[in-house]
C-alpha cells in the first residue's frame, strides 16, 4: 500500500512553520505521538525499574517495550538490544570492550565511506592495543564501495571490520550481506553503522549478517538516544567496564547507569508511528516492513525528481552517484561556497545544510576537504513542492540571480 503523505505530514506540527526540510539525515522532525509519549511517562509515577510499585513497573515497562519495539524494527532479538546515550558513545564503549582481546599482529578494518563515529573509536583503540589499522577505499567518481574493496584488505589476522550501511554524506549503500559473508569467512566480526540506512529501508539485522548494528532513533522520528543490536550469545562473551553492583545480565551489563525511561517510551512511539505509515495488517514487524517498503518507493520517486532537476542546472556537481543509495544527495554549485548557499536557502525557508557532516574521511577522499558540500536528504514527509523550492533556489544561485 502507498503511504498517505498528507496524513503523515499532519502528525508533524513543526511542518506548520512552512520550511522545506532536507535536513533529515541530521535528524528528522518529530511526530506528536513521540513527544506525547514523553509527557505521558513523565506526568505519571516513575522510579527506577522494579516490580513492586506502580512507579517501578512503569519504568520497567518502558524498557521492555522499547527493546521489543527496536527488535521489531531491526529484525533482531530483544535480549540483544542495548541502549546508550548515542550511537557514537555506544561505539566507543564497544570498541573499548572488544579491544581487550586485540594486540600486535591483529588487524582492524575501517572504511573511508563512514561517519567518523564508526571510524575514530576503532582508530583509537587499534592504536592503544597495538593492532594494525587497515582502510577500505571507495570509487571517487561513482561513490561505490564494492565487496572486492573490502576483500582486498581482509586477512586471517582481521579481527573486526567496521562499515556503514549507508553513507550519511553521499548515500552509498554497500552490499552488506556479501560483505558479511567475506568478513565471516576470515573469522572476523562485522560492526555496521546503520544510522543513515535505518531511516530509509526495512532492516533485517540477521539477514544482513551484522554482528553489531548501531542506529539512532532521532534519524527516524524518535528521540536522541543510541541503539545497538547484537545476538545475546555474542554479548555474553563480552565484559565491559562497569560498576560492581550493576548486573551482569545481558543486555543490561552494557547500559551504564540509569536509562532515560522517557526517551525509551518515545522510541516505542516512533516505531509504532513507522508501522502505521502505510495501511496494512499483521504483526508490528510485518506492518513495519510494509510501511518502510512503501516509504522507500515514495522517497525514490522524489529522489529521481531532485536528481534530474540538479543535473539540469549548469554549474551543479553531484557527488552521490552510486548505483545503490539512499535518497540523499551531496552537491556543490560552481562559484558559490557552501555556507553562503546554506544561508540563502534558509532565507527562503529551505533547510539544506552544507558541511562534511562528520564524514570527514569521506569528504576528504572525494576531494572536498573538510568543507564537504550541500546535502539534501529526503524523508516520508517531503513533497514534490519541497523539491521544486530547493531546485529554484539552486538555480538562482547557479545563475547568479541570488
Amino acid at each position: 500500500m502507498p503511504i498517505d503523505v498528507a496524513r503523515i505530514r499532519s502528525a508533524f506540527p513543526s511542518l506548520d512553520a512552512g520550511a522545506a526540510h532536507f535536513d533529515g539525515p541530521g535528524g528528522t522532525q518529530t511526530p506528536k505521538q513521540v513527544y506525547e509519549a514523553i509527557v505521558e511517562l513523565l506526568s505519571g509515577p516513575v522510579a527506577n525499574q522494579g516490580t513492586m510499585t506502580m512507579a517501578e513497573q512503569r519504568a520497567q515497562s518502558a524498557v521492555t517495550g522499547a527493546r521489543q519495539a527496536m527488535a521489531d524494527l531491526l529484525g533482531a532479538d530483544p535480549d540483544g538490544i542495548v541502549f546508550g546515550r548515542s550511537m557514537t558513545a555506544l561505539t566507543f564503549d564497544f570498541a573499548r570492550t572488544l579491544s581487550q582481546d586485540w594486540g600486535p599482529g591483529d588487524e582492524i578494518v575501517v572504511s573511508r565511506l563512514d561517519h567518523d563515529a564508526n571510524v575514530r573509536p576503532w582508530v583509537r583503540y587499534a592504536k592503544k592495543s597495538g593492532a594494525t589499522l587497515r582502510w577500505i577505499d571507495f570509487d571517487v567518481t561513482s561513490g561505490h564501495l564494492d565487496v572486492s574493496d573490502v576483500e582486498s584488505v581482509l586477512s586471517d589476522r582481521t579481527k573486526l571490520v567496521a562499515i556503514t550501511g549507508a553513507s550519511n554524506l553521499i548515500g552509498t549503500r554497500p552490499d552488506l550481506p556479501a560483505i558479511a559473508k567475506s568478513v565471516h569467512a576470515v573469522g572476523a566480526l562485522l560492526y555496521v553503522d546503520g544510522v543513515h540506512l535505518t531511516a530509509h529501508t526495512a532492516i533485517d539485522v540477521k539477514a544482513i549478517g551484522a554482528d553489531f548494528y548501531g542506529c539512532s532513533p532521532y534519524k527516524f522520528f524518535g528521540p536522541h538516544i543510541g541503539v545497538m543490536a547484537a545476538s545475546p550469545a555474542l554479548l555474553e562473551t563480552l565484559h565491559p567496564d562497569k560498576l560492581l553492583p550493576s548486573t551482569e545480565v545481558v543486555p543490561m551489563r552494557f547500559e551504564l547507569g540509569t536509562l532515560p525511561y522517557e526517551l525509551l517510551v518515545a522510541v516505542t512511539a516512533a516505531v509504532d508511528f513507522i508501522a502505521d505509515m502505510a495501511a496494512s495488517e499483521g504483526t508490528r514487524r510485518e506492518r513495519i516492513i510494509a510501511s518502510m517498503n512503501a516509504a522507500e518507493e515514495y522517497e525514490d520517486a522524489l529522489s529521481h525528481r531532485l536528481r534530474d532537476g540538479l543535473k539540469a542546472i549548469p554549474g551543479v556537481t553531484l557527488y552521490s552517484n552510486a548505483r545503490s543509495k539512499t535518497p540523499t544527495d551531496l552537491f556543490r554549485i560552481d562559484g558559490v561556497d557552501g555556507a553562503s548557499a546554506y544561508a540563502y536557502f534558509a532565507q527562503h525557508n529551505v533547510n539544506a545544510p552544507s558541511s562534511s557532516f562528520y564524514a570527514i574521511e569521506c569528504s576528504r577522499h572525494l576531494g572536498l576537504g573538510d568543507e564537504g558540500g550541500i546535502r539534501a536528504g529526503l524523508a516520508p514527509y517531503n513533497t514534490e513542492e519541497d523539491i521544486d523550492r530547493l531546485l529554484a533556489c539552486v538555480k538562482a544561485l547557479a545563475e547568479g540571480a541570488a
